[in-house]
């Protein structure tokens, strides 16, 4: 495939190799894109603007519904490229494509309410005669930076907001998974979205994706990814708007009173759909230690029970990593843990790039798997006899995104809600649950404000006032 910029489809000599994460397998390349494509790119974006701020509201809104009619005739074929090109079973990308399909409709529906307000002026004395309001207008050039993970959603999360907005967006895919990427760039093209409002630039993130973030043309960086690239990120992006999730070490507590079957059930799906590389999938799981026994024994079982293995085959339920060289990162994360006391409960075995579905208890403190993001197969359980005290060990990490909390009791539920530090709880249910509408984002080191299509489109405009002296 190639690369989308300004007016053309465009290739180059040198080209970066797609594929697939389970058996290497070649599935296409796409071009090496460099610095000067990057500065075409924005260049390209500037003149896009232009052309999307004075795009009238009932066009975006066409755009953005006909783009999400094409994402459902061919669901199957992008169901089939998130697949191939990344870690989730095919039933998986599935789901992603539904959920593409979602945040593009939604993404429609908001753009006719982009609205502003009276503002009140003759309250204050000496106002009496004034009148006006404020209303929200677009800011420019997106710059949007995506993972592996969710290689069509959460594409769509960003471009989507961005068009709905009236900006223009240079787009940077993960090396990994661009094929998505590029393939959603062309339904929004055939969708009617005029040319130089999307631009797509594949290349390595130390050279295209550096050229974005530092320019000063790009009015606002959106980055999902790792918190070391976030930081990166901040220093060199000067005077712009930040945008950024950078993933989490989320809790889930379960309380004495908890209808244990399905906080079991839950907890299995929410840690380790994508094969753990979620940044909302559960990472560690407090236990109350009246139920501690039942729990563990129940979860272990069922995580036993877990298929990993070929994403084509329908009973596969755990897919490979990105790749066998994060494998190996998550295995020694896991000998770590073991060498230092951590007991084995399931798993911790690797077949090259499938690492196979690990349940540890007994963490040592200081551990990566129990400090750091895993973003991978790999749940550490952990007891309790206090709410205070899960809470306290909930927070203890730098990370604040989601988390879950299962009881019977709403006063412990709002104790839990009121006591994290996180952007979501989800109350008898795990911090994997999302819908793309909501408001999204975290606290500390998670990252910068939020996403969720209103939301978004939020942080995409500015509010200017108008005020009339009569």
């Amino acid at each position: 495939m190639k690369m989308l910029i300004g007016d053309d489809w465009v290739d180059k000599e040198e080209r970066i190799s797609v594929t697939d994460p389970y058996d290497g397998e070649l599935i296409d390349t796409v071009p090496k894109g460099d610095r000067g494509d990057m500065d075409k790119a924005i260049r390209e974006a500037v003149e896009g603007y232009d052309i999307s701020r004075n795009m009238p509201v009932h066009k975006r809104i066409t755009i953005l519904k006909k783009t999400a009619d094409i994402l459902e005739k061919k669901r199957d074929k992008f169901a089939e490229t998130i697949a191939r090109e990344g870690s989730k079973t095919i039933e998986e990308a599935r789901s992603e494509v539904r959920r593409a399909i979602n945040t593009i409709t939604i993404s429609a529906e908001e753009t006719r309410r982009i609205t502003g307000k009276t503002i009140p002026f003759d309250s204050v004395p000496g106002s009496e005669n004034r009148s006006g309001y404020y209303c929200r207008f677009p800011i420019g050039v997106i710059g949007a930076i995506t993972p592996f993970n969710d290689p069509l959603n959460l594409v769509a999360h960003k471009v989507g907001p961005a068009i709905a907005a009236g900006n223009s967006v240079v787009l940077k895919p993960a090396s990994a998974t661009p094929l998505s990427a590029l393939k959603l760039g062309k339904a929004l093209l055939d969708a009617g979205l005029p040319k130089k409002v999307l631009n797509i630039v594949t290349g390595e993130g130390n050279e295209v994706g550096d050229a974005l973030v530092s320019d000063d043309r790009v009015r606002m960086i959106s980055f999902t990814g790792g918190i070391e690239a976030g930081l990166k990120i901040t220093r060199k992006a000067g005077l712009k708007k930040i945008g950024m999730e950078l993933g989490s070490n989320s809790p889930c507590i379960i309380m004495n009173d908890a209808e244990l079957n399905d906080a079991v059930r839950l907890c299995v799906s929410g840690a380790f759909g994508a094969a753990g590389q979620n940044c909302i999938g559960v990472q560690r799981i407090l236990i109350h230690e009246e139920v501690y026994d039942e729990f563990r024994d129940n979860f272990v079982r069922s995580v036993r029970e877990l298929k990993a293995g070929d994403k084509f085959d329908e009973e596969t339920d755990i897919g490979p990593m990105i790749s066998e060289k994060e494998a190996v990162r998550v295995d020694e994360w896991v000998k770590e843990a073991v060498d230092k006391g951590a007991r084995l409960l399931a798993g911790g075995e690797r077949e090259k790039s499938i690492y196979h579905p690990t349940v540890l208890s007994e963490i040592p403190d200081g551990a990566k798997v129990d400090t750091e993001e895993i973003f991978g197969p790999v749940v550490c359980l952990y007891h309790f006899s206090k709410i205070e005290d899960a809470i306290e060990k909930a927070n203890w990490v730098e990370y604040g995104l989601h988390a879950g909390v299962f009881t019977e009791k709403i006063e412990t539920a709002f104790k839990v809600i009121e006591g994290l530090e996180v952007g979501g709880v989800m109350v008898n249910d795990t911090s994997d649950y999302r819908i793309d509408m909501m408001p999204f984002g975290g606290v500390k080191k998670s990252g910068l404000g939020r996403e969720g299509i209103k939301n978004s489109i939020e942080e995409m405009t500015e509010e200017k006032v108008v005020c009339f002296n009569l």
